[in-house]
């Protein structure tokens, strides 16, 4: 006597559903089986907002961050300091800075961080539309807001040597220890950053 498992439309399901971020073998199936057997899934509903979305939601060619047919919400707005660029890792990025309104100037998505391991170099990156933007606006502030991991401190380091030459001042955002953290819970390199970056109160 055979097994009996899930119909192959089910499987197919549960496959795409696991190549989800975040989404293991037995989420995808409750995703799965939850989308087709409840009343309140809009599955199809679902499955007409992602189509949507696929197909309207592009790649703003200027700064990288998510555009429309209307255009980036970022680029379009006039009341952006231009003298600040801040530059970011991914589109994503741009997201909690927004939510804490603490930039008020552009922005640019490199699009990932320089990683020989994983075969991501210099030309992989939207590092050639940064150098035109910083050429066509000489003066402009440019602050990395990268990552403090490995990847990210060389994708860093990479471009202040890159931009040493250019018409632009380069500063990178501070680091240290996370609001409501101990010094038990940081390590060497976080204090090593919080040293670094103290001021005078």
């Amino acid at each position: 006597m055979g097994r009996a498992g899930f119909p192959q439309p089910v499987v197919e399901l549960i496959s795409e559903l696991k190549r989800l971020p975040g989404i293991g073998p037995r989420s995808a199936e409750r995703v799965a089986v939850w989308l087709l057997q409840h009343d309140r899934s809009n599955s199809l509903e679902l499955a007409e907002v992602l189509c949507q979305a696929k197909q309207r939601v592009t790649s703003c060619p200027e700064c990288g961050f998510f555009a429309t047919d209307e255009g980036c919400p970022v680029c379009s707005d006039s009341g952006r300091d231009a003298s600040l660029l801040c530059v970011v890792e991914q589109a994503t990025d741009v997201l909690p800075m927004e939510r804490a309104s603490v930039f008020g100037g552009y922005y640019h998505c490199l699009g990932g961080k320089l990683s020989p391991l994983d075969h991501v170099t210099p030309d992989d990156l939207r590092i050639a539309p940064l150098l035109r933007r910083i050429d066509a606006q000489p003066g402009v502030e440019v602050i990395l807001a990268l990552g403090a991991d490995v990847e990210g401190e060389a994708t860093a380091n990479y471009l202040a040597e890159l931009l040493a030459s250019k018409p632009c001042q380069v500063s990178r955002i501070a680091q240290g220890l996370p609001a409501g953290g101990g010094l038990d819970h940081a390590d060497e390199l976080t204090l090593m950053r919080a040293m670094q970056g103290r001021r005078e109160m």
